[in-house]
């Protein structure tokens, strides 16, 4: 569905809503308590995380965007605590600070990965600024693309439809990830991702797929919404619009704490729509991305590294046979995300064991492994008229579907040289007795900062060999 990883730094967004600390006391429950009938629990480690709508933004800003962060916070040590850790981690904060206001914070005390009890810490009403909220809001409206509501119910966006309206009469896309029953506060809005119990708690129940789609687009036409994106746990994700719906399946192989999922669904689909990234592939990435995290204990965000790991996942749609400029921009976004291109060539006439060992080798040195492949021109001038037995399509095509490739380009020319220089990949890979300063296009490769290895073939196996055995059989079953 796509073809390169997007470049979310490009995205600039805002997400204002209910910001908590989500705090974990975690050790390990040995005995049972004298006192009454409970586990004693030796606390080993303390960690805060961030809840909420702050974790909306954390997941925006570890996936390379670029966000600002407005909600309520108290004077206190859990304010502070919230603000260090986002900013730490890139978030732009711009919060109303009450002194007469208690910072949400949620205590969970776990032993041996299991949530034992929830302590938390709030205020019934969240008396707050709401002037003062309202002009931080409109302060940066001219800075971002797309604005986020992430409501948890606490208060922050008790005048939420009033802030939906400021946005869109700014021109920002309008994503919310609602809570309660009374959907009219959140009109005009551009994406609401409820899930489906919350989903079900405003239409009713859904008996039928059908009957599902049926009500999404009712809800949509009462309330001004453009896109549904419900959330379906298990059953993956719908995109429900006026004339059209999309579901995929979900991704998590094993479900080990839903919480916080929502807040990454929505975070990548606001980095998705702050790119004008079609809407089904933007939600093909928010299905990853919530299948990566419900893999995780607690409040998680997901990392670029994860999210392109789950895209190679996908081979078919995202990864194989690519054109030399497709590969270009494949190479450009892997290095801005930190990883080490491996390259190397050749004419892979007839795939053998020998070539899926040293090609399973060269992955090993980095994170990408690109197979650049002789034309059919380039092989008869190398092999000879009879070469080669199978054509470049072909070739490629069976490269393409080794999981230790990620893509494959051909070239025309004799050699790789004009390719590599132009690719400038981390390591040139090549096979047999080469010395480095034989390899074509090393030098440029080596001025540019990156190596050349040389690995060893596995004896006993040639394409050479394999055509002899089948031509006279006399040589079969030799090497």
């Amino acid at each position: 569905m796509l073809a390169l990883t997007p470049e979310f730094s490009h995205a600039s967004i805002i997400v204002i809503g209910d910001i908590m600390l989500d705090r974990y006391w975690s050790g390990q429950a040995a005995r049972i308590s004298p006192e009454a009938p409970v586990p004693v629990v030796r606390i080993k480690t303390i960690e805060d995380r961030i809840g909420g709508a702050g974790n909306v933004a954390l997941n925006i800003a570890r996936l390379g965007g670029k966000v600002t962060l407005l909600g309520v916070i108290g004077n206190d040590a859990d304010g502070h605590s919230v603000k260090a850790l986002l900013e730490a981690e890139g978030v732009t904060c711009d919060f109303v600070v009450e002194p007469t206001v208690r910072s949400i914070c949620k205590l969970r005390v776990m032993a041996q990965h299991q949530q034992l009890i929830r302590l938390d810490f709030e205020e019934s009403t969240l008396n707050f600024d709401r002037q003062a909220l309202q002009e931080k809001l409109a302060l940066h409206l001219s800075e971002h693309e797309v604005i986020v509501f992430s409501d948890y119910g606490k208060g922050t966006l008790s005048e939420v439809s009033s802030y939906i309206s400021t946005a869109k009469q700014a021109g920002l896309k309008v994503l919310v990830d609602p809570k309660g029953t009374d959907y009219l506060r959140y009109s005009e809005a551009d994406i609401i991702t409820p899930n489906l119990a919350e989903f079900q708690a405003v239409v009713g129940a859904c008996e039928t797929e059908q009957q599902l789609l049926d009500k999404g687009r009712e809800l949509l036409a009462q309330r001004q919404i453009a896109t549904l994106l419900l959330t379906r746990g298990e059953a993956g994700m719908t995109l429900i619009q006026a004339n059209k719906a999309l579901s995929l399946p979900a991704q998590a192989k094993d479900v080990f704490d839903v919480t916080g999922a929502g807040d990454t669904v929505i975070a990548v689909m606001a980095l998705g729509v702050a790119l004008d990234i079609p809407l089904p592939e933007a939600m093909y990435l928010a299905n990853l991305a919530g299948g990566i995290v419900v893999g995780k204990l607690g409040t998680a965000t997901v990392s670029m590294q994860e999210l392109i790991r789950a895209m190679h996942g996908d081979r078919d749609a995202l990864y194989g046979i690519v054109t030399e400029d497709e590969l270009a921009r494949l190479i450009a976004a892997a290095k801005a995300h930190g990883e080490r291109i491996i390259m190397t060539n050749g004419c892979f006439d007839l795939l053998h064991a020998g070539h899926v060992s040293y090609l399973q080798q060269a992955k090993t040195l980095g994170d990408r492994l690109i197979v650049a492949v002789n034309s059919d021109a380039s092989v008869k001038q190398l092999k000879g008229d009879t070469r080669p037995i199978n054509g470049l399509h072909e070739r490629m095509t069976v490269l393409a579907a080794l999981a230790c490739v990620d893509w494959v380009v051909a070239f025309s020319e004799e050699t790789p040289e004009r390719l590599y220089c132009r690719m400038l990949p981390d390591v040139i890979v090549k096979g047999g007795d080469y010395l480095p300063e034989q390899v074509a296009g090393g030098d440029c490769v080596l001025k540019a900062g990156g190596e050349i290895k040389i690995l060893q073939f596995v004896e006993g196996h040639s394409t050479t060999s394999m055509i002899n055995a089948l031509t006279n059989p006399k040589t079969r079953g030799e090497s």
